[in-house]
């Protein structure tokens, strides 16, 4: 008997169930366009820290090996990767393995390449934030080939260049899902939104900052943002300082769901991050019909209705220009879909028979 083809994804971690939504949601979507695109080939994903639970579970038609690290130490991580690395084993003899995937160049990508040399598979990582900043030791210690990393974006390409002195081969971009959002677009009552995790890297403090600036000329202005961290004691505190509190909401953490709905009423989703890979939030708000202003250009090439803008005083202007224009244009803009990305992956594992158009 034949056995079956899979694709096994190493990550930090993942959902623990099919209603945690917040689980990197990116990844998720990733996953989902997987099994859509490619039924013939079974998903594994070694989730090594989270979920806190040894138990395997399925999720939408993946098997997810969970290990419960919990992002310990010393010999606790080495016996993890042990352990990872007989499951590995375990899956080969299971199944027809067409390669190894990493999420991050870190632990994952040290096991999925150790393991991948040794029994002759491929294997790829995917890079996809701040594992291409400065400082990581796992680059430092592997010294991958070009043609073993994907890049999300052009940025990360570049920033891993100048960190690294290696440029990845491939740059395989992020992507959303369009059929989640919904077809009933509610009215855009909301003009700044932000959305992500609450610490000094996505740097929430210049939000609250141009909000403030902003209501000098928009005194009725509305402002959201949702999610959560080690920041909003002090985002709270900031916004009572600045006498804010009419004109700025925490929302806390939301089900993806509910962001996307928040995003279809928003005019604008301001992401005033330092550093960032490709983010999602904003190509979901480029689909909600938000206009984004970052910081941050992922892309080589213009996309419409993203504004990059260089210091906090362009951001204010950019978006004044925005809110104060009547009539400003609102509609979808799908810079890229996750099925693409799904599809351009598989590729780089010389599997594109099977997909489905």
């Amino acid at each position: 008997m034949q056995q079956k083809k899979a694709l096994v994804i190493l990550s930090p971690g993942f959902a623990e169930n099919e209603a945690d939504s917040t689980c990197l949601p990116a990844q998720q979507q990733f996953i989902n366009a997987l099994n859509e695109q490619f039924p013939s080939v079974k998903l594994v994903i070694l989730a090594f820290q989270y979920p806190f639970s040894n138990k395997n579970y399925q999720w939408n038609g993946a098997w997810v090996i969970p290990f419960n690290g919990k992002n310990k130490g010393k010999l606790y991580r080495f016996l993890l990767w042990i352990r990872v690395w007989n499951e590995l084993n375990r899956l080969k003899k299971q199944y027809q393995l067409i390669g190894l995937f990493s999420f991050w160049f870190g632990e994952c990508a040290l096991i999925g390449k150790w393991f991948s040399k040794r029994n002759q598979f491929k294997h790829f990582t995917w890079v996809l934030g701040q594992d291409a900043g400065p400082g990581n030791k796992y680059v430092k210690w592997l010294r991958p080939l070009p043609d073993e990393l994907v890049a999300m974006s052009d940025f990360l390409s570049k920033a891993f260049e100048k960190n690294y002195g290696i440029r990845p081969a491939y740059m395989i971009p992020n992507g959303i899902d369009p059929r989640i959002f919904s077809e009933q677009v509610p009215e855009r009552d909301i003009d700044i939104l932000g959305v992500g995790s609450l610490i000094p890297l996505k740097r929430y403090d210049l939000f609250i900052d141009i909000i403030k600036e902003l209501k000098k000329q928009i005194p009725f202005i509305k402002a959201v943002l949702c999610g959560e961290g080690s920041e909003r004691m002090r985002l709270a505190l900031m916004i009572a300082e600045a006498g804010l509190q009419e004109s700025v909401l925490l929302m806390g953490e939301q089900s993806h769901s509910a962001v996307l709905q928040v995003m279809q009423r928003s005019k604008v989703l301001l992401h005033p991050s330092s550093y960032e890979g490709f983010s999602g939030a904003c190509l979901e708000a480029l689909y909600a019909g938000a206009h984004v202003i970052s910081f941050c250009n992922p892309k080589d090439a213009w996309v419409r209705h993203w504004h990059i803008v260089d210091d906090k005083d362009n951001m204010i202007q950019q978006a004044l220009e925005i809110l104060l224009t009547p009539d400003i244009e609102h509609k979808p803009v799908l810079a890229y879909t996750m099925n693409h990305t799904a599809k351009s992956i598989m590729e780089l594992f010389d599997h594109i028979e099977t997909a489905i158009s």
